[in-house]
């Protein structure tokens, strides 16, 4: 009789080695998207993500596509990509549609919330051809340069977490220019100049109207920074907890907002509305704040031990200069536990006392999630990888690259009680010598993650011994 250790290993090994025929299932419930005058490219779309998972790091394009995978075709792929019509937005509603109903599960399993968090991500790019490309400041890199800068949407619950939606964004040097448009193929409707956070407001319009579910909306300080979307997020009373800069400036006390009356007849009325109030800093605020102004709370395990976060929340207002009314928020002041505590600041249209401190710190602290979905798609299922430069090649690539992640993720919550540290990477190797190996090799790499994992889970539990101790 199997013990339960040996249970659950052969548990994950059959379902591994089922993961290969998910695959093809998998795409091929994806068939209505790549269906184009009648000709079906369900085919191809799978063998470009056999591509996208087989292909290490700065090498996932089709010329090494075409070097790894026997039935592999460059012309065809530039095809496929570049001048296919196939509906990359009937692929990106199905991914949406698939990772909603899966984080729905998790949550009815866990109890956390699901969360639709945004942050722009960039492609360092040579040349001035490739579509949206233009000297701007570049995240991967920090610093400006040449590069495409996408904004995106990744759904998240507790640590399941994968991309669900994009948008390219075009500088004013593209937009203006309507020969440029016209050679890389934008569409007449997608050539007006919009910021980031009317991208994002654009994305999470489409999601909604998708039915895609979720608890609250995340965003780094460019997005809480911005009054047209937090403005638009209260129009349509959408919650969030928006991250914000340190120098952002508040009012403890709702102030009073008016047009000044004009002294004497001379000069010209004043149509402006002002304030006699002073606001504050949020970090001069911060340096304000007592001991017992802080609420020490567990967030969720990590690899690390308990992540844990002192909380700071506060009713304040928040005035942009032109509305007649300051807006009430709730201030999310976060700090970690240490000698070099990193702080955070956030703003939420919640109610002060609608939720826990520990709540809100979760909420800030989920945006985490966001930047894993980066490094997994960029590092493992070639994100950033693409050789294409126009339009409909750089959405293509994309929703290929979402789905390959969809599929990640959804296997990852399979097998996450048979073994619970199972990575992206560990998930694409073990598909990679299941295609491509044999059995022997596939046995020795399964051997070689289990050992890696049984020291990851020694030095984790140390972790949380030390936690008990402190």
């Amino acid at each position: 009789m199997l013990s339960q250790s040996d249970k659950k290993n052969f548990d994950f090994r059959l379902n591994i080695c089922k993961s290969t025929d998910k695959l093809q299932y998998f795409v091929n419930f994806f068939q209505s998207c790549f269906i184009c005058h009648r000709h079906d490219n369900t085919p191809t779309a799978y063998e470009y993500i056999l591509g996208l998972m087989t292909c290490e790091k700065n090498t996932a394009n089709m010329e090494r596509m075409e070097e790894e995978i026997d039935s592999a075709e460059y012309r065809r792929y530039q095809h496929f990509l570049t001048h296919s019509n196939w509906d990359h937005q009937a692929v990106l509603n199905n991914v949406q549609t698939q990772a909603s109903e899966a984080l729905a599960g998790q949550k009815k399993i866990n109890k956390l919330p699901v969360g639709l968090l945004i942050d722009e991500s960039s492609s360092v790019k040579k040349g001035i051809e490739s579509v949206g490309v233009s000297r701007q400041y570049a995240g991967s890199v920090g610093k400006v340069d040449n590069c495409q800068v996408g904004v995106y949407a990744s759904l998240c619950n507790h640590t399941s977490a994968t991309l669900v939606h994009e948008k390219l964004f075009l500088p004013e040097s593209w937009t203006e220019d309507p020969r440029r448009c016209d050679r890389a193929g934008i569409p007449k409707d997608k050539r007006k100049f919009r910021t980031k956070p009317e991208l994002a407001l654009e994305m999470i319009d489409e999601c909604v109207e998708n039915g895609v579910c979720f608890d609250w909306i995340g965003g780094d300080g460019l997005y809480g920074h911005s009054g047209a979307l937090t403005r638009g997020l209260d129009d349509r009373g959408l919650f969030y907890v928006l991250d914000v800069h340190r120098d952002e400036m508040v009012y403890l006390e709702e102030p009073p907002i008016a047009v000044p009356e004009a002294v004497g007849n001379r000069g010209r009325k004043p149509s402006n509305p002002k304030t006699d109030r002073i606001p504050f800093r949020l970090d001069i605020y911060k340096d304000s704040l007592l001991d017992q102004h802080w609420k020490k709370v567990k967030i969720r395990k990590t690899a690390k031990g308990w992540l844990k976060l002192m909380v700071h929340t506060c009713r304040v207002w928040s005035w942009d200069g032109q509305e007649d009314k300051a807006r009430e928020r709730t201030l999310i002041i976060t700090k970690t536990v240490g000698k070099k505590p990193k702080i955070k600041y956030s703003f939420s249209n919640g109610g002060v006392d609608e939720y826990e401190a520990k709540d809100y710190g979760y909420f800030q602290a989920q945006r985490y999630w966001v930047e894993r979905t980066f490094d997994d798609t960029k590092n493992e299922l070639g994100l950033s990888d693409y050789q294409v430069r126009k339009w409909s090649g750089w959405h293509h690539h994309h929703s290929l690259v979402f789905m390959a992640a969809l599929f990640m993720m959804k296997e990852r919550i399979a097998n996450g009680i048979n073994c619970p540290l199972l990575s992206v990477r560990d998930l694409r190797i073990l598909m990679i010598v299941l295609l491509f190996g044999t059995p022997e090799d596939f046995e020795k790499r399964l051997e070689q993650m289990k050992i890696r994992h049984k020291n990851r889970k020694a030095d984790i539990d140390r972790h949380y011994e030390n936690d008990k101790k402190t």
